[in-house]
């Protein structure tokens, strides 16, 4: 990984945070900051992921790669608000 697939990762995963929560049916009893840390992390585990599994980048969008990242998202906020609603 190098520094601009790190920041990319980081940009994107606040913008994949949100969305992944968004595609998550029901209330998530946290804050949109936990949110946004959950999808930077899911976009750092969706990108190194995709390097791994060799996944080709191309010039534009890397579709494959995002749709990991979403998908990790979602498994994530899903997490961390099962977690929370057992601690409530």
């Amino acid at each position: 990984m190098t520094i601009a697939s790190i920041l990319g990762a980081i940009v994107i995963g606040a913008i994949v945070g949100a969305v992944g929560r968004l595609l998550l049916p029901g209330r998530q009893p946290i804050g949109w900051i936990l949110t946004i840390v959950v999808g930077i992390v899911a976009a750092l585990i969706g990108t190194a992921i995709a390097q791994v599994l060799n996944v080709a980048t191309t010039d534009g969008i890397d579709w494959i790669e995002l749709v990991m990242q979403v998908v990790l998202a979602i498994v994530g906020v899903g997490l961390v608000a099962g977690l929370r609603r057992s601690r409530v």
